[in-house]
C-alpha cells in the first residue's frame, strides 16, 4: 500500500486549491484568541463570523489558497499563553509573538507546524523547558526564544534542524552544556546563548561550522579551551564572564593549564603554549619491573621499556580520571552557587552584543538562492543592513502613532534607528508585488540604483516570507509631503505654515531635476515614474524636494500598479493620452509635473476650469495663491506658468521635454 510522508501531506494540504478555504480555521483562530488574549482587549477584530483572508483578523496573513500562513501579533500587549490549537494551522510559516506577556509553557504540539520556517516568542515571560520535539520542524529558519524564563537544557534535537540560520536562546535560565549537535547546523549563521547557567566545555565543531558569524556565550560558566577557529568571528565572537574559559589565541583569556589540557575535546587539535607543561609524575612505590614467573623469561631493555611505557599510561589514565572528577565537583558547586543568584532583568529589550542583533531570515529572497539576512537582500555597498527586529524597534513595533500613511498596497510608518537617524519605513505586502522573480529582481535592481538629492534615498531593502512583507527603509523627510501645503486657507492644513515665493521656485527647480534624472539614461536605464503627484514629493528640513516612489511600480503586480493608478488619475495627474492607449511615455511624467506645479503657484489642490483660464492668461490675482498675499516675482510667475502650461497640453508632442524644461527654467527673466 501506497504510504504518503506527513511533510507531503501537509504540503498538499497548504497549496492545492480545491481544500483549501480560509473559513474552516475560523475556529481554531478562535481558541488561540481566548488563549493569547483572554480578556479580549486586543484581538477584538477575530470574530466567528469574519473571513481571517479578508484582512479583518490583525496580524493574520493568508496565502494564496485561503489558509493562514502568517500570524504578527508582536508588541500587542498579549497576557496570555501561547495555546496547542495553534498547531490546527497547517500551513502556518510565519508566527511572531514577540515583545509581549505571554506566560506558561511552549506547547509541544507546536511541532506538528511542518511548515513553520520562522518561530518568535522572544521577550516574554515563558517558563519551562524547551520542547525538544522542535527539533522535528523540518522548515525552521529561525528561532527566538530569549528574554524568556525558560529552564532546562538546550535541546540536542536541534541539530536535525538543517535549515536553521538563527538560534537565539539568551537570557533565559538554561542549563547543561552545549549540545555537540549544534556543530552539524551547516545554515547557521547566528547562535546566541549569552547570559544564562550553560557550563562545559565549546565543542569544537560548531567553530568549524562554516557560515557562522555570530556567537555569543558571554554570562555563563563555561570551562576549558576554546577553539583557535572561533578567531576568525572577530567581534562576532563574544566570550566575556565564563572565567574558567582559556586560549592562547585571544588576548582577554588567561593562557590553559594543565588542567585545562585533561578537559580538551579529543578532536580539538591541542597545542601547548610556552607556560603549559603536562608533568607525568610516577609514584616511587610503583614496581614498573615486569614480574617474571616463566621459565625462558628474558629482562631485555625492550621489555622494560614496554612496562615503564604501560605503567606511564596507566598512571596518566589513573590522574585524568580523577581531574576530570574534581572538575566535575568543582564545576557543579559553582553551577549551584550561581543558581542561587538572580538572573539579569531581560526587559530592557534586545542584547546588542558586538554592535549585532537578532535576523530574521529573509526566506523569499528573489535576489539570492540561499536565505540570507534581511538588509543583505539586495548585494550593493550604497545600502545598510537592517534586519526586522531594527524596524520593528524603530518603528515601535509599527504603532499608530507612527503612521504616516497608509494605501491599499502599503503602509508608510515613522522610524528612529539605533544611530538616532530618522526613516520612513514602507512595508509592501508580498503579495502585491510581481509573482515572477525575474521581474521582480530587474525592478528592484533599477530601484537601488536611483541616486539623486531630489529623489528620496533609500537606505535599505529586506523581504520576510513568514511575515509577509517587503521593507524599504527611506530617509525621513521632516516637512512632510507637498500635499500638506495646499488648501491652507480652507482650514484643511491650517497647521502648515505658508510656503513663501523662493521657496515654491526652489522647490519646482527640485522636482524637475529630480524628473529629468529618471528620464536621463547617463548612469543608469532610463524609466518613467507614472506616478508623479504632490503626495510623491517630501519635503526635507531645507526644503528640498525628494520624489518619492520612483521605480516602485515596477516591483508591484498589475493590478496593485492599476489601482495605484486609478488614484492618480482620479487626482487629475494622469495624461489623458493614457485613457485611450493605456501606455505610459516620458510626455506622461511631464504632464503630471505640469500639474504639479500650477498646484504649487496656485495653492490649490482642486485646478478648476477657471482656475486654469486664469493661468493661461496669466490673471496672477486670480491665479497665485493668494496666502502670499502679493509677495510674488511676477517675471518669475509668468516663467512658470507658461511652462506649466505647455506641459499640461493635451497633445503630447506639444509638451515640453524635462530637458526642455531644466534649460527653460535656468533662462534668467
Amino acid at each position: 500500500m501506497l504510504r504518503l510522508s506527513p511533510l507531503f501531506l501537509a504540503l498538499t494540504f497548504c497549496l492545492y486549491p480545491i481544500v483549501c478555504y480560509g473559513n474552516v480555521e475560523v475556529s481554531v483562530l478562535m481558541e488561540i484568541k481566548a488563549s493569547l488574549d483572554p480578556e479580549n482587549k486586543h484581538l477584538t477584530s477575530w470574530t466567528e463570523t469574519g473571513d481571517p483572508c479578508s484582512g479583518s483578523f490583525v496580524g493574520v496573513a493568508c496565502n494564496q489558497y485561503l489558509k493562514v500562513a502568517n500570524i504578527s501579533l508582536q508588541g500587542k500587549g498579549l497576557t496570555g499563553k501561547v495555546p496547542p490549537a495553534i498547531s490546527g494551522l497547517k500551513c502556518l510559516s510565519g508566527l511572531y509573538l514577540h515583545y509581549n506577556f505571554l506566560t506558561g509553557e511552549i506547547p509541544r504540539e507546536i511541532s506538528s507546524l511542518n511548515e513553520l520556517s520562522e518561530l518568535y516568542l522572544n521577550v516574554n515571560n515563558l517558563t519551562g523547558e524547551i520542547p525538544q520535539e522542535i527539533g522535528n520542524m523540518i522548515s525552521l529558519q529561525v528561532i527566538e526564544l530569549c528574554c524568556n524564563k525558560l529552564n532546562g537544557t538546550i535541546p540536542s534535537e536541534f541539530g536535525s534542524l538543517n535549515k536553521l540560520n538563527v538560534l537565539a536562546l539568551q537570557h533565559n535560565r538554561l542549563t547543561g552544556q552545549i549540545p555537540r549537535t549544534l556543530g552539524d547546523l551547516a545554515m547557521l549563521e547566528r547562535l546566541d546563548l549569552s547570559f544564562n547557567r550553560l557550563f562545559g566545555t565549546i565543542p569544537i565543531n560548531i567553530a568549524r561550522a562554516t557560515k557562522l558569524e555570530f556567537f555569543d556565550i558571554q554570562n555563563n560558566t563555561l570551562s576549558g579551551y576554546v577553539p583557535t577557529a572561533l578567531k576568525r568571528l572577530n567581534s562576532g565572537f563574544s566570550y566575556n564572564n565564563n572565567n574558567d574559559l582559556c586560549g592562547s589565541t585571544f588576548s582577554s583569556l588567561r593562557p590553559c593549564t594543565d588542567l585545562d589540557a585533561t578537559m580538551i575535546n579529543p578532536l580539538e587539535p591541542f597545542t601547548p603554549t610556552p607556560n603549559t607543561t603536562i608533568p607525568i609524575n610516577i609514584p616511587q612505590s610503583a614496581n614498573i619491573m615486569p614480574h617474571c614467573q616463566r621459565t625462558h623469561c628474558s629482562n631485555s631493555p625492550n621489555l622494560r621499556r614496554v612496562g615503564i611505557i604501560a605503567a606511564i599510561v596507566t598512571v596518566i589514565a589513573a590522574l585524568t580520571v580523577t581531574a576530570f572528577v574534581a572538575v566535575i565537583i568543582h564545576r557543579r558547586r559553582k553551577q549551584r552557587i550561581w543558581s542561587k543568584s538572580e538572573t539579569p532583568d531581560h526587559k530592557f529589550g534586545i542584547q546588542e552584543s558586538s554592535g549585532k542583533s537578532s535576523d530574521y531570515s529573509c526566506a523569499w529572497d528573489p535576489t539570492q538562492t540561499s536565505p540570507k539576512k534581511c538588509g543583505f537582500c539586495v548585494e550593493s555597498n550604497s545600502l545598510q543592513s537592517f534586519n526586522l527586529e531594527e524596524i520593528e524597534s524603530a518603528t515601535r513595533y509599527f504603532s499608530d502613532a507612527n503612521l504616516l500613511g497608509r494605501s491599499k498596497f502599503s503602509a508608510v510608518y515613522k522610524g528612529v534607528l539605533r544611530d538616532r537617524s530618522a526613516v520612513a519605513v514602507k512595508c509592501v505586502s508580498v503579495t502585491s508585488c510581481k509573482a515572477d522573480e525575474a521581474e521582480f529582481t530587474k525592478g528592484l535592481t533599477l530601484l537601488t540604483s536611483l541616486k539623486h538629492e531630489n529623489l528620496a534615498r533609500l537606505r535599505g531593502f529586506c523581504c520576510s516570507k513568514g511575515r509577509g512583507e517587503c521593507f524599504l527603509v527611506y530617509d525621513f523627510a521632516s516637512k512632510g509631503n507637498l500635499s500638506e501645503y495646499l488648501d491652507v486657507e480652507d482650514g484643511r492644513n491650517a497647521h502648515t505654515h505658508v510656503l513663501d515665493w523662493s521657496k515654491r521656485v526652489s522647490i519646482i527647480n527640485g522636482i524637475a531635476k529630480g524628473v529629468a534624472y529618471l528620464h536621463s539614461d547617463t548612469d543608469k536605464p532610463a524609466m518613467i515614474h507614472r506616478n508623479i503627484s504632490m503626495e510623491k514629493i517630501l519635503i526635507d528640513q531645507q526644503y528640498n524636494p525628494l520624489i518619492t516612489d520612483a521605480g516602485l511600480l515596477k516591483l508591484l503586480a498589475d493590478d496593485i500598479v492599476f489601482s495605484a493608478l486609478k488614484v492618480s488619475a482620479a487626482l487629475g495627474y494622469m495624461a489623458p493620452e493614457y485613457i485611450t492607449t493605456g501606455k505610459f511615455t516620458e510626455k506622461s511624467d511631464v504632464y503630471a509635473f505640469g500639474v504639479v506645479v500650477l498646484q504649487i503657484l496656485s495653492g490649490k489642490s482642486n485646478l478648476t476650469l477657471l482656475l486654469r483660464a486664469a493661468a493661461i492668461d496669466r490673471r496672477f490675482d486670480d491665479f497665485i495663491d493668494k496666502n502670499l498675499e502679493g509677495k510674488f516675482s511676477e517675471s518669475e510667475a509668468d516663467k512658470l506658468i507658461r511652462i506649466a502650461v505647455m506641459c499640461v497640453d493635451e497633445v503630447p508632442e506639444n509638451r515640453l521635454t524635462m530637458e526642455d524644461v531644466i534649460r527653460e527654467l535656468t533662462v534668467s527673466v
